[in-house]
């Protein structure tokens, strides 16, 4: 197998980034530990396809539960849960979400989503990764395990579940060994995790560290299990790879893509000039004549322009009035085409108008409400109102629910 196909890694280990090789995604070894912690710093980087796996303290993970099993809705599903959380990523800022299946039961699926922070200054290596995922899913473990390890000076965590990662933090402390407040926010992320319906129970924990003298006796305490204490294993490339792509590398990869459809085409541009330029000599009076005379016609059409321009404006005010797709029958009539068939969910009252929309309903189930927020914010003939979809409440009659919609303020 050539060099040109060998894997490059980097890892964030315990007090710099890591350099890892290889010829395959499973056996994988350690060419540099640095104690660099800006990629940026990084100017050794072998040659190969080029893979960055961001720390912990780069993402932010959001375990939930759905009920639907339908792999479509899970990407829409995850973006409306992190709003309510009030995490919205920049949509400008490239790739920064991605959602992993946990766990499949009947029609509920449990999912990890993962939301990156914007890469800073100095946060991205000098050559451009080919692909991008994080730290924590590079060490799958059987069963339900709590893994500790530490990035960059500072102890993280990660809670799996038979198996597959459901939850990874940062934390602040960074004593030589794990103390009572990491354990702390170990025990705030499994009650966390418990309240959400993602009750995970490990059965053992695996301290990861290079120092011998590591003291695992605050996690023992606290959980009450014995705590196997080794070196951090060698990494693992995911599988399957996340979608995660910043929109530094994603401009970059246009830009050279750019540069090789330039190239191509500069000899074809350079035959068509000359070409132009013989044209020119021929055709350059006549062009000119003609660009005056037209220059005539323009100055003396202008008032009619005018006129037509002032006629155009007064018939946009009268937009609200006179367009069928303003009506407020014809809005119900496509709110009422989101209501999903056979839901039980119905409307109780619509205040609409041509810039702004009221509703409030309620539905057996709380699905049927889900399904039908998405269907509004999705529908391609509701797009000019900007919508705001809070998840359900539970009362008495199942669920009841309040949208909103208005039309953006001009600039």
């Amino acid at each position: 197998m050539s060099k040109s196909n060998e894997k490059i890694l980097l890892v964030p280990g315990e007090s710099g980034w890591e350099i890892w090789t290889g010829q395959s995604a499973t056996e994988l070894t350690l060419h540099a530990a640095t104690s660099i912690e800006q990629a940026g710093a990084l100017t050794e980087i072998p040659s190969g396809d080029l893979l960055l796996l961001f720390p912990v303290k780069a993402i932010t993970a959001v375990p939930m539960r759905v009920n639907s099993d339908d792999d479509t809705l899970f990407t829409d599903l995850a973006a409306l849960h992190a709003e309510r959380l009030g995490l919205r990523p920049d949509p400008m800022a490239g790739q920064l979400t991605d959602v992993f299946v946990i766990a499949r039961e009947g029609e509920n699926t449990s999912l990890l989503s993962i939301l990156l922070r914007i890469p800073g200054d100095g946060d991205m290596p000098p050559r451009g990764p080919k692909s991008f995922d994080i730290s924590a899913r590079a060490y799958p473990l059987a069963g339900d395990a709590l893994a500790v390890w530490k990035e960059f000076g500072r102890w993280v965590f990660g809670l799996f579940h038979q198996g597959k990662l459901v939850y990874c933090q940062a934390t602040s402390v960074s004593s030589d060994s794990p103390d009572t407040d990491l354990a702390r926010e170990v025990r705030l992320a499994l009650i966390q995790l418990s309240l959400q319906g993602l009750a995970v129970t490990p059965t053992r924990i695996l301290l990861w560290s290079n120092s011998e003298s590591i003291n695992p006796a605050a996690l023992v305490e606290a959980f009450k299990l014995p705590v196997e204490v080794s070196p951090r294993p060698a990494p693992t490339i995911p599988d399957p790879l996340s979608k995660l792509l910043p929109a530094d590398v994603r401009a970059a990869r246009r830009e050279a893509n750019r540069r090789k459809n330039m190239t191509i085409g500069i000899a074809a541009v350079i035959v068509f000039y000359l070409g132009l330029i013989g044209w020119f000599g021929y055709g350059l009076w006549r062009d000119q004549s003609e660009t005056q005379r037209l220059t005539l016609l323009a100055k003396q059409a202008a008032p009619e322009g005018e006129a037509y321009a002032l006629h155009l404006a007064k018939w946009d005010e009268l937009a609200d009035v006179i367009e069928l797709k303003n009506a407020p029958v014809d809005i119900l009539k496509r709110i009422a085409d989101c209501i999903p068939p056979g839901s039980g969910l119905r409307l109780k009252t619509a205040d609409i108008s041509a810039s702004e929309v009221k509703l409030t309903g309620e539905a057996p189930q709380l699905q049927a409400v889900n399904t039908f927020s998405l269907n509004l914010d999705k529908n391609s003939d509701l797009s000019q109102f900007d919508w705001q979809l809070p998840g359900g409440n539970q009362s008495t009659r199942g669920w009841d629910f309040q949208y909103a919609g208005q039309l953006p303020a001009a600039p």
